[in-house]
């Protein structure tokens, strides 16, 4: 099965493009409770949208293409927010920086049903509740945030806790019981300082279902011309499914071999 593939956007001529391409979940980005302080200093994606921006894209984009929304992390609000976000029509709920599993009955509480529920799992106190966590009924989906992950693990490359096991680590358990996961971010082929290719050879290898679409992918900031960013959306997909088509034909020996490669790559560029 192909990778679902997520991208950030408000802008619904941007989402309107990246849905004609190929990609299959539109990413409204609406947290911004404490990632300032986070990721301060960083060259992270800090956007700003808001509920309404769903209902924009959702009449952009038809009813086709899902509409997922990053909520802020559990606060007073987060309930109204939600509530915002599946009445605009949003498919999925995202939230971030939860800990517990007590946190997870609340979003599901929260959603009641109404839309999918995708966990970030992207703290250390959710890795350690993990196992609680995964047998909270409602939880439909996961995904493994590497940026804040990393930082609460005090690494300096986001990509270690790929070379360095963690991730499968934590796909595997993920997968014991039975939850879609995914993790990370990718850019186009043929780029990235830890390359495009390679995160799809392990994608594939652990049986990830979704990946985001990186900022560096189409940075709409950089290209504003549409007809420019259909180019790049429709080339860069296109080469994704012919990287996984690749992949998906490799034997043990190419997916090792691919898994060493990232983690030379990554001792690389962290001692660099």
């Amino acid at each position: 099965m192909s990778l679902k593939l997520m991208y950030i956007t408000n802008n619904p001529q941007v989402a309107k493009i990246a849905a004609d391409a190929g990609v299959d979940r539109l990413f409204v980005d609406m947290e911004v409770l404490g990632k300032a302080e986070r990721q301060g200093g960083m060259n992270t994606v800090q956007s700003h949208h808001d509920p309404d921006d769903i209902a924009v894209l959702r009449d952009a984009v038809g009813p086709g293409v899902e509409i997922m929304a990053r909520t802020d992390p559990m606060n007073e609000g987060l309930a109204d927010q939600i509530e915002a976000s599946i009445r605009n029509g949003a498919d999925v709920i995202m939230l971030p920086m939860w800990k517990t599993a007590d946190d997870l009955r609340c979003l599901v509480d929260m959603v009641a049903g109404r839309a999918l529920t995708m966990p970030l799992l992207e703290t250390p106190d959710a890795v350690d509740h993990l196992d609680e966590a995964l047998t909270v009924p409602g939880i439909d989906q996961l995904h493994i945030g590497l940026n804040d992950l990393h930082l609460g693990y005090h690494r300096r490359f986001m990509f270690e806790l790929l070379a360095d096991g963690t991730v499968e680590r934590l796909c595997r358990r993920i997968g014991d019981a039975g939850i879609p996961y995914g993790f990370g971010g990718v850019g186009r082929p043929g780029s990235g300082t830890l390359r495009a290719e390679c995160i799809l050879g392990e994608h594939v290898r652990l049986g990830s279902s979704f990946v985001i679409l990186s900022r560096s992918f189409c940075n709409t900031s950089l290209v504003t011309d549409y007809g420019e960013m259909e180019q790049i959306f429709r080339g860069g997909v296109k080469e994704i499914r012919r990287v996984e088509r690749d992949c998906a034909a490799w034997k043990a020996e190419q997916f090792e071999e691919n898994r060493q490669n990232v983690i030379e790559s990554v001792k690389q560029i962290i001692g660099a």
